[in-house]
């Protein structure tokens, strides 16, 4: 049998596993209070379910985010290697911030960053 050593190292992982969950229940703290088992955000305390609906504008936020946060990750590459890339990754990128304006403008102007 060649797979011998694979269970011997997973012998050893569960081991290792269950001697951490194990020594973390023993020498843990136990708390039995009410209080230590309700949830708490920055000094305030929680009102009302999790289960609240929020407005699309938070999306739109959150998602406006993440698309120009990658753009700003394209740039910031293209500026590594723009010496190697010369005039055409100039041309380039000038074309995909041309883009991206157009859209922060069209997106702008239907107001969609509006909150």
């Amino acid at each position: 049998m060649e797979f011998w050593p694979l269970g011997v190292y997973l012998a050893a992982v569960l081991v290792v596993i269950g001697g951490m969950v194990g020594a973390s229940h023993l020498l843990g703290e136990h708390h039995r209070d009410r209080s230590t088992a309700l949830p708490y955000e920055s000094g305030i305390e929680s009102t009302g379910t999790a289960r609240g609906r929020h407005s699309a504008d938070f999306f739109l936020v959150a998602i406006f985010f993440v698309v120009f946060d990658l753009e700003s990750v394209y740039v910031f590459t293209w500026a590594i290697a723009a010496r190697e890339l010369g005039w055409l990754g100039y041309l380039e990128i000038c074309a995909f911030i041309g883009v991206v304006a157009v859209s922060l403008a069209y997106l702008w102007r239907q107001g969609a960053l509006d909150s």
